[in-house]
C-alpha cells in the first residue's frame, strides 16, 4: 500500500511538471525510483528507458516499466493512470482559457519562455542518462557521432538508432 502511494504521488507530481514531454522528467524519476524509493539499478532504469523508447506508442511508456518494476501490473496500472490524469485535467482547464488571452503579451512571454526551458529538462535528461550506464571511450564516441548525425543531417532516427544497436550487439563497445 505505501508504494501504491509513492507511485501516485511520484507520477502524478512528475505529470504535472512534464514541460515539454514526459523525458524532461527523466532525471527527477530516475532520482526517485532509483536512489530514493530503490525499485530499479541504474542499469535497470536505462534498459527500462531504452525499451520504451524502442517500443512503439507514446515514449512516456517509461512511467508504466517503472510502475511495474515498483508494484507489479497494479502499480503499472497506477503510475500510468497518474501520470496521464492530473495532466490531462489540467491540459483542459488551462486550454479553456488559453484561447481567450491570444493577444496577451503574458502569454507569449510564457511561451518563448518554454522553449529554453524544455531544452534543458532534455539536456538534464541526456546528462542523467548518459551517467547511469557503464561505458568506455568507445561508447563516447558513438553517443557523439549519433548527436553529431541527428543534429546535422536528416537521416531517419531508426537507421542510426539500428546501427547503435548492432554496435553494441556485436561487441564492438567492449
Amino acid at each position: 500500500m505505501k508504494i501504491w502511494l509513492q507511485i501516485l504521488i511520484l507520477f502524478g507530481s512528475l505529470s504535472l511538471l512534464s514541460i515539454g514531454g514526459g523525458n524532461s522528467v527523466l532525471p527527477e524519476m530516475h532520482q526517485r525510483s532509483v536512489n530514493d524509493y530503490h525499485w530499479l539499478t541504474d542499469t535497470q532504469f536505462a534498459d527500462v528507458f531504452a525499451i520504451s523508447q524502442a517500443a512503439p506508442g507514446p515514449s512516456i511508456l517509461i512511467v508504466t516499466l517503472v510502475g511495474y518494476k515498483a508494484a507489479g501490473v497494479v502499480g503499472a496500472f497506477l503510475a500510468t493512470a497518474a501520470v496521464i490524469i492530473p495532466a490531462g485535467a489540467l491540459v483542459y482547464l488551462v486550454s479553456r482559457f488559453w484561447e481567450h488571452a491570444a493577444r496577451s503579451p503574458i502569454r507569449v512571454a510564457i511561451e518563448k519562455g518554454f522553449a529554453p526551458l524544455t531544452v534543458g529538462l532534455v539536456l538534464a535528461t541526456a546528462y542523467v542518462l548518459g551517467r547511469s550506464t557503464e561505458h568506455d571511450w568507445r561508447s563516447y564516441l558513438l553517443t557523439a557521432i549519433c548527436a553529431g548525425v541527428f543534429i546535422f543531417t536528416k537521416v531517419n532516427p531508426l537507421i542510426v538508432v539500428a546501427i547503435a544497436g548492432l554496435v553494441g550487439f556485436l561487441g564492438w563497445l567492449g
